[in-house]
């Protein structure tokens, strides 16, 4: 074997970058076998590495730059031994590609031995191939013009080299990736209950002595749990877990990691289609992990056109996965466990059956940058909001030291609101429109005075009842706003049963309006685009209905829109006013759970709706009759105080713009002023992320620590609507784990407390007042002017305050009322009644009633 195995790189480098090559050749590269790679500059733009194998087979060269992986990184290739030289196989046309596009490998040799290396591609139709020798090296170009297997055979001197045929699997034209993350594959439970993970944080130590981030979570059951747990390693894991620095309650934790536990992609089966399926069709995958220990589970299926997938059912780590292909043709369907390909994938799958008919028309627009504005400037919004009155509309503006102003509302014709407005200052502000008190699709907005901000695709805000729902026959509606993304392309497409008429409105200031018609009903994807990447949540999925004649005679009475309070039940009656058909009712959460409502039929035509919210925030009730929106459904309702509003929180701080991987990267959510409610962080990228949260006097820190380089979208949502500026686009750099295929999702959700200007932050103190024993004399009967006590044990209640009381007969407050601490969880409690009659004694353990409590006490 030669001493001297080369792997030239075929990329161009600029001269700075290739300076960089030069003088940090150790930033570079590296591989996983622990043999040192020399990196040399070609002097013609690329670069040449050159390392020495001691075994045949496969090997992978992990490539970087400043830490961050290059493209493409880790590159494969097959290492074969041969009487005196060797040979080499790589590049990712020996694994697939596209019809229609070129696809590339290069194979590399001792010098001089190229002669004896032989190429042949056999495949669904003849292709041929172009090779161009450079002394050790052979690049091989060829085109596949049917989609298909394609056998890749490589001889030396006429025998096979390792490796060979290479299996390249080739998909159809024009690449589109669906793809599905399953995280519970890798939870696992330390079996204690934390109701609250604010303030917790964590770190694993492995067996060989390496301490890891780690990611907590609430679990389903209520516990405590670890998130993406994937042990490399046998022995044994200490999981410690702190809240404000003091290990909680059974940390440090133990885990016992054998050879079961150990993810193993070999272990994971697989049933089902995975070679043939059918278009437009629900095709089912069992999947089950239940015995290839812990990892985590992702499927991706790339081909000519999108796929539904969805995860419909899972117990004991065992998935049942629907897949339904747009189109017939050919697909590439990758099944990973554990980063690790399960046994067969990538599956080469054959999409058969009729196509969908789905026809989709698309509009394009150039924007240009928007001016910037200074304090005092007279800026302006223009906005459609169908189906609204002026009476109720109302529009303020809030700058960055937390001052609002209501704006000038003018009403136009056609629904059209022009909001006006004078900034006194420079910085972000935010503009909320609302209608009856409620915000609009897409409100708040941001809008900056001064400097805008760096844009992206992530920075257009989409909103109107047009992306939500829809009716044949009719203007369908909705809003784009682009002046924070900056210049770029805007392109908006619709894809459905039929052809769509696409209206674009140009409005001044960065806004834009749609209006589509359509005549067929069905489920429509509204695809919108800016520099040719998708933004946030696109594309939309809309349920466009037939003509609602019918529906539109369906009327709503008794509805109570404000007052509303937790586990107190809301009803109100829809009429039927002569409509037939049946009716459906559910209730969007501000957490965005679905539950459905309760119906009873009360007289012919005539039901009662009646459910019971569960948490403070904007609650949406969907009525639907015959699976069509009546009018004005869904229906906002605010549950609690309205001072919950998500317009006026502001997040800032260097997480959500940069970071490195192994690093705290921190960023504020500002919540002073906003009530109390649901908060919840989304951060999407290459990698899962260790999440944590702690409690400051302005509102809530986060700390996330990436483990791969990337760039990651950090998504900030209250009572289930997008605060102000997000998502926000973070670049993290530095050396890390491999990418990922598919992006992965980190998540924590926090209900917060109400918080006020100048306020301190008080320490939050949950327990389980459920769990607090009361025994003694003392709850069972009073004898007048006797001292009279009962004990109190919180052991098994958690942290929280004690609050105890008594009133006499007259609601008089008993003076002679003491209690003791006897020990850490053991209290006695001591009272003297003087008055005859009915004593109301109560015991509080934080915010809730000791069971039992309120006790009645006679004499």
């Amino acid at each position: 074997m030669s001493n001297n195995p080369t792997m030239p790189w075929p990329w161009n480098t600029n001269p700075s970058l290739l300076a960089q090559y030069q003088t940090s050749p150790h930033k570079m590269a590296a591989v996983p076998s622990g043999l040192r790679p020399e990196i040399k500059d070609n002097a013609d733009g690329s670069i040449r590495v050159e390392y020495s194998p001691v075994a045949g087979g496969r090997h992978e060269v992990q490539m970087c730059y400043e830490g961050s992986a290059v493209e493409g990184s880790p590159f494969s290739c097959l290492v074969d031994k041969v009487d005196g030289g060797y040979v080499t196989a790589f590049g990712g046309g020996l694994d697939g590609g596209m019809s229609g596009q070129m696809t590339t490998f290069t194979i590399t040799a001792k010098a001089g031995t190229l002669k004896d290396v032989s190429i042949a591609i056999e495949g669904p139709t003849k292709t041929d191939f172009k090779r161009k020798d450079n002394s050790d090296r052979c690049d091989v170009s060829f085109m596949p013009m049917t989609p298909g297997l394609y056998n890749i055979v490589i001889k030396y001197k006429g025998k096979e080299i390792k490796g060979s045929p290479f299996q390249s699997k080739v998909s159809g034209e024009g690449r589109k990736r669906s793809q599905l993350s399953l995280a519970n594959s890798s939870d696992y439970s330390l079996d204690v209950l934390e109701p609250d993970i604010v303030d917790l944080a964590g770190h694993l130590k492995t067996p060989s002595g390496a301490t890891e981030p780690i990611i907590l979570k609430k679990l389903a059951d209520g516990h405590l749990g670890l998130a993406s747990f994937t042990p490399h390693q046998k022995g044994e894991y200490r999981v410690q877990v702190y809240r404000n620095e003091k290990h909680i309650k059974g940390s440090p934790f133990s885990i016992n990691v054998g050879d079961g536990e150990i993810a193993h992609a070999s272990k994971v089966k697989v049933s089902g289609p995975t070679t043939e399926a059918l278009a437009n069709q629900s095709n089912v995958l069992k999947i089950d992990t239940s015995t290839a220990g812990y990892g985590g589970l992702s499927m991706v299926i790339e081909g000519p056109h999108r796929s539904e997938i969805d995860c419909v059912a899972s117990e004991n780590r065992q998935y049942e996965i629907h897949y339904s292909p747009h189109e017939p043709g050919i697909y590439i369907l990758n099944i990973r466990f554990a980063d690790e390909h399960v046994i067969g994938s990538p599956f080469l799958l054959n999409v058969v059956g009729d196509p969908s008919g789905r026809i989709r028309e698309t509009i394009t627009k150039q924007m240009v940058q928007a001016e910037p504005v200074k304090k005092g400037d007279h800026c302006e919004f223009l906005l459609k909001i169908p189906g609204t009155n002026p009476f109720d509309m109302e529009a303020s503006v809030t700058d960055g030291d937390g001052c609002t102003e209501l704006c000038e509302i003018m009403d136009e014709d056609d629904y059209h609101y022009r909001m006006n407005f004078t900034p006194q200052m420079t910085g972000t502000h935010i503009l909320s429109i609302k209608h009856k008190g409620m915000h609009i699709s897409g409100s708040p907005f941001i809008y900056s005075v001064g400097q805008l901000s760096s844009g992206g695709s992530h920075k257009v805000q989409v909103g109107g009842p047009g992306v939500e729902r829809g009716e044949v026959t009719v203007s369908n509606d909705f809003n784009i706003y682009t002046r924070e993304a900056g210049a770029g392309e805007l392109c908006v497409s619709l894809e459905g049963p039929c052809n769509a008429n696409i209206k674009l409105e140009e409005r001044p200031h960065g806004f834009l309006g749609i209006s589509y018609f359509v005549k067929k009903p069905g489920m429509y994807g509204i695809h919108v685009k800016f520099n040719d990447e998708h933004i946030p949540s696109s594309p939309f999925m809309v349920n466009i209905a037939p003509d609602s004649g019918a529906t539109r005679k369906v009327t709503v009475h008794a509805l109570k829109d404000r007052g509303l309070s937790v586990d107190k039940p809301a009803t109100f009656t829809v009429s039927f006013n002569g409509a037939t058909g049946s009716i459906h009712s559910c209730v969007r959460t501000p957490s965005g759970a679905h539950e459905d409502c309760f119906l009873q039929e009360m007289d012919t035509g005539l039901y009662a709706v009646r459910f019971i919210p569960k948490e403070n925030g904007v609650h949406y009730v969907d009525v639907k009759l015959n699976d069509h929106h009546i009018p004005d459904s869904p229906f906002a309702l605010m549950v609690g105080s309205t001072a919950a509003d998500p317009a006026m929180l502001h997040a800032h701080g260097e997480g959500l713009e940069t970071g490195k991987c192994g690093t705290k990267n921190k960023f504020v959510v500002r919540t002073v002023g906003s009530g109390s409610g649901f908060l919840a962080v989304y951060i999407d990228g290459p990698s899962k992320a260790a999440l944590s949260c702690k409690e400051v006097d302005e509102g809530y820190e986060f700390s996330y620590s990436p483990f791969a380089p990337g760039k990651y979208l950090i998504n900030i949502k209250y009572s289930n609507i997008a605060i102000a500026g997000s998502p926000y686009a973070a670049v993290i750099t530095g050396s890390g784990r491999k990418p990922l295929q598919v992006n992965e999702q980190t998540s924590m959700v926090v209900e917060t407390m109400e918080k006020k200007h100048g306020g301190k932050s008080v320490k939050r103190m949950r327990g389980d007042a459920s769990k607090v024993q009361a025994r003694g004399a003392g709850l069972k009967k009073i004898r007048t002017n006797q001292v009279q006590t009962f004990s109190i044990d919180t052991k098994e209640a958690g942290s929280a305050m004690l609050f105890v009381a008594m009133c006499d007969p007259k609601g008089i407050p008993e003076p002679e009322l003491t209690v003791k601490k006897n020990g850490p969880t053991q209290f006695t409690v001591s009272y003297k009644c003087h008055e005859i009659g009915e004593h109301t004694l109560m015991v509080k353990w934080g915010d809730e009633d000791i069971p039992g409590s309120p006790f009645i006490l006679s004499t």
